[in-house]
């Protein structure tokens, strides 16, 4: 076990988008590599389409909630989250958006930081499967992260997901099947930084 990780992701979007699906899987991935993990979640009206942002730390860390500037990554699954969530975000850190166009993030998101956007509803909607597109941004979030540097680069792979999902759904294999296929269709795709 690597005792000097220290990892600080934000996943954000709006009820119904799995951004807790997201972090569990991401949380399930840090405990199999044998890795403390502190997750914390807000809801706002998440049932109705109101603003869920999750907090993720991965190593040491004494409370479960990032300070704004100090989020090392972060999934954003609805690009208007960006205004609300982007101060999370540290200068030289680096986001995956889902946005079909450029998101307008340079208002709370330092000139340093990576953004990288893509179109996971489409993609999703293209699978018939509108509602993975939290698993095709984790995809794409894998693929941007090979762009990082080593210190940059999140705490699991994108097999350790592929190895998570395949434990959750061992008994369930049309979900499975989907889920990893939402998944692979996002890190397949790949994407160029803003």
């Amino acid at each position: 076990m690597n005792e000097q990780i220290k990892q600080q992701i934000i996943i954000s979007g709006v009820g119904g988008q799995g951004v807790l699906f997201v972090t569990r899987l991401l949380a399930e991935a840090a405990i199999n590599k044998g890795y403390p993990v502190f997750t914390s979640e807000t809801h706002g009206m998440a049932q109705r389409g109101g603003t869920v942002v999750s907090h993720l730390k991965v190593g040491h860390f004494s409370s479960p909630l990032i300070r704004p500037h100090f989020a090392d990554a972060m999934l954003v699954l609805n690009s208007e989250n960006i205004i609300q969530h982007g101060i999370f975000l540290k200068p030289d850190g680096w986001m995956s958006v889902n946005s079909e166009k450029e998101p307008d993030s340079r208002e709370v998101v330092s000139d340093s930081a990576r953004v990288y956007y893509h179109d996971a509803d489409q993609s999703a909607h293209k699978l018939d499967n509108p509602k993975s597109s939290n698993l095709v941004l984790l995809g794409y979030a894998f693929k941007d992260n090979e762009k990082e540097s080593e210190a940059e680069k999140l705490f699991c792979s994108f097999d350790d997901i592929k190895d998570v999902l395949r434990s959750r759904f061992a008994q369930k294999k049309e979900i499975l099947s989907t889920s990893i296929g939402a998944l692979e269709a996002g890190y397949y795709d790949g994407s160029s930084p803003i």
